[in-house]
This record gives C-alpha cells, sequence and structure tokens, in this order.
C-alpha cells in the first residue's frame, strides 16, 4: 500500500498555519504567562518551591509526551490518520485547560494534574501537526513555510496577550483571581476555534486495509524499525541529538522567562504581560526573516547563528542590570525563539525519509523535542531552590546551546532523504 500524497494549495498552507495561530494562545497564557505565574505565586505559594514544582510538572509532562510521541507518530504513519490523532490530543489539551479555571491556592495537586495532561495534549499534537509540512510545500520551500507558520504563532500569542491583559490588571490580589483564571478559558476558547478550520479543510492521507490494523502494535512496530533505520539515516540521527541538547535550552527559557522577570527583576503582572507582547512582536518578524534567510543560506547555518543569539541572550540575562534592558534581551529572545525552531523543522523535514514523516517526527517532537525539555526545567527549578539565585540557574542554560552548536557542526545538510 502505497499512500497519495498530494501537494496542497496556498489555502492548504494558510490552514495549516492558522493551528499555529490557535495552539499558540495555550502556550503563551498557560506555559509561559499566566498559568505559570499563578501556579507559583498563588496555587504553589511562591518563593524556590514553586519553580521546583512548577519544573517538575512540565519535566513530567515532556517526559511522558516523549515516551508516547514516537508510537503515536509511527502509528499516525501506517494508518494514515495523522488528523484524527491531533484532534484527540488537541481535545485534551483544551478540555484541561479549561478545567484550570477551578484550580484555587493550595490545589498544587490538581494543577499540577491538569497542566500535565494539558500540556501532553498540546506538546503531542505538534507531532502530527509538524508532520504535514513536507506535505504542503516543495523541500526549497521548507524554510519560508515554517516560518509563516511560526509567525502566525506569535500573532496569535500576541492576540491573546491583548485580549487577557485588561484581566490581569488586579494582579494577583483576591479579589481579582476569578478574572485571572478566565485568561485559562480565553486561551481554550481561542485553541478551540482557530484550530477547528484543520480539521475541516486539511488533506491527509487515504489508506485502505483488508484488516483492521492495530494502532499500537503498528507504532511500536514502526518505532523498531525507526530505531534500526536510524543507522541507515545517521545524519538524521546526528541532527536529532543536537536538536536534543539545544533545545532543552530554549524550551526551559520559555518555560521560567516570566517567573525569572517577576522574581528577579521585581517585574509587575502587568510589564510582565507586555514584556511577552514585546517578545511575540519580535518573534513575528524574526520568523518571516529568519525563514527566508533559511531558504538562502540554510537551515544548518541559520540554526548555527541564532544558536550564538540565545548564548549571548543567557549571558546578558545573568548581568541585566534593569527592567529595561530586559525588554532589549526579551525582543532579541522572541526574535531567535521562532527563527531558530522554523529552522529546526526546516532541516528535519529535508533529512527525513518520505512516507515516514510522522513516525521521524515522532522522534523530532517527541522523543527529542520533548525529553529534552526534561532536564533544563528541572535543572533550573533545582538550581533556584538549592541557591535562591534564579541567574545562575539562567546561565547554566547556555551549557545546552553551547554543546548543541558543536553537535550540530558533524551534521551534513547537503543530504537530503526527499
Amino acid at each position: 500500500m502505497t499512500p497519495s500524497f498530494v501537494r496542497s494549495n496556498r489555502f492548504q498552507i494558510f490552514v495549516w498555519t492558522l493551528f499555529d495561530f490557535a495552539n499558540t494562545s495555550y502556550s503563551v497564557m498557560i506555559v509561559a504567562v499566566g498559568y505559570s505565574l499563578y501556579f507559583k505565586e498563588v496555587v504553589a505559594g511562591g518563593s524556590g518551591r514553586g519553580d521546583l514544582l512548577w519544573g517538575i510538572a512540565v519535566s513530567l509532562s515532556m517526559l511522558l509526551t516523549a515516551v508516547i510521541a514516537p508510537v503515536l507518530g509511527a502509528a499516525a504513519d501506517f494508518t494514515s490518520r495523522r488528523k484524527r490523532f491531533l484532534f484527540g490530543f488537541t481535545l485534551a489539551s483544551i478540555a484541561a485547560s479549561s478545567l484550570l479555571f477551578f484550580v484555587g491556592p493550595g490545589d498544587v495537586a490538581a494543577g499540577m494534574l491538569l497542566f500535565i495532561v494539558a500540556n501532553i495534549g498540546f506538546e503531542g499534537g505538534l507531532v502530527f501537526y509538524d508532520a504535514f509540512l513536507p506535505d504542503i510545500t516543495t523541500e526549497r520551500s521548507y524554510g519560508r513555510v515554517s516560518g509563516y507558520g511560526f509567525a502566525m504563532g506569535y500573532i496569535g500569542s500576541l492576540v491573546t496577550l491583548l485580549i487577557a491583559m485588561p484581566l490581569y490588571a488586579g494582579g494577583f490580589a483576591a479579589e481579582n483571581l476569578e478574572n485571572v483564571r478566565a485568561s485559562f478559558v480565553i486561551a481554550a476558547g481561542i485553541f478551540l476555534l482557530f484550530s477547528a478550520p484543520l480539521f475541516f479543510f486539511m488533506r491527509d492521507h487515504r489508506v485502505r486495509f483488508d484488516v483492521r490494523p492495530s494502532y499500537l502494535r503498528a507504532g511500536f512496530g514502526r518505532v523498531a524499525d525507526t530505531l534500526r533505520r536510524l543507522r541507515e539515516y545517521r545524519n538524521v540521527g546526528r541532527f536529532l541529538l543536537a536538536f536534543f541538547i539545544y533545545n532543552d535550552g530554549i524550551l526551559t527559557v520559555i518555560s521560567f522567562a516570566s517567573l525569572f522577570a517577576t522574581q528577579t527583576l521585581g517585574f509587575t503582572l502587568q510589564e510582565v504581560l507586555v514584556l511577552f507582547a514585546v517578545v511575540q512582536a519580535s518573534g513575528i518578524a524574526g520568523s518571516l526573516a529568519f525563514g527566508v534567510v533559511t531558504d538562502s543560506i540554510g537551515a544548518k547555518r541559520t540554526i548555527a547563528v541564532n544558536l550564538l543569539l540565545w548564548l549571548a541572550v543567557v549571558v546578558a540575562a545573568y548581568f541585566v542590570p534593569s527592567k529595561e534592558a530586559f525588554y532589549a534581551i526579551g525582543a532579541v529572545a522572541g526574535s531567535s525563539m521562532g527563527a531558530s525552531q522554523a529552522a529546526s523543522r526546516s532541516l528535519m523535514a529535508q533529512l527525513t525519509p518520505q512516507h515516514h514523516e510522522a513516525e521521524f517526527f515522532g522522534f523530532y517532537d517527541g522523543l527529542c523535542g520533548k525529553a529534552s525539555a526534561v532536564v533544563g526545567t528541572f535543572l533550573f527549578g533545582l538550581i533556584s531552590y538549592i541557591t535562591g539565585d534564579q541567574r545562575l540557574s539562567v546561565l547554566s542554560i547556555g551549557l545546552f546551546f553551547v554543546a548543541g552548536l558543536a553537535l550540530l557542526a558533524r551534521v551534513d545538510d547537503t543530504q537530503s532523504a526527499r
């Protein structure tokens, strides 16, 4: 059985990028700003204990996603039902995010459990979402289209922040907590509304089976095959290892940026929202600009440039003297965030064997993309808890970017499996 792959038109690309608009409402309001601060300050009671518990919650969600994503990605390829898997994960994320409205002060276990479910839904869904990229455009445009997706995502984040900003005017005062919790429902609503077009209009592979296959059996079998194939596609393996390392640093920055801003630099809640609005705006520009750059100089060189920028960001954050300076650092981080992730997705698409997109992206997004976040987030929270100094935690992230650069140098970007 050979699936029929059909190249999509501009509308298909638009629908695909619209999902990025949708899901970043979750990432900015639940992971980056709103719920992460609410959990630390209100649910967990603040201080280093809040950092540690948040780090554990993020790490557990990423670890569980890393375990299941490669299997489900392989199953999706075998059964040609990527959209069905994506729908299930998306629905789980939206439902759990909405239920965070009911998490109050001291509800640590419930707050962690609902977040873990929501984050598995969000991160697990990216496996199937990213796997559509090779189907909707040609290899020479991977960087540009991937950049469009991240740019649309930053627009979604910015819109979500602007909608939620009035709800945070009263901070975490007791009388304003219901408004803060309402922002979690708003994020879930935006996720639901703008993800719907993908499920209505995006094309998926169609394969006929004489006997209905077992998803799990197919998945585990394909994962075993993938592990064997990685010996053949050693270049993919080299890139996955590099991505595993440097992506750890990126995800750790995303998870703890707002906590660092409030605790170490004394940002108010409103100032944090403004900071992330600056990050999202610079992310739009960075994704679009570096998308074109990626198609010109190659994804590998683009990633290397952005890893150097990330290294500069964490070093500058360690020494940052004022809020004003941190806004500038946030702008650089925002421009590098979408660019490095878009270029990574492009290079992975270039190196991935045809007809095995979801399977290999299961390793990319799942085992490497999610498991990588286990180490950095836990390490940040642990250092902060032991030393009480978040600046040391930030500086430690630089090691991931240095190691990632060294490993990326071993990847041959002149090879393509397409």
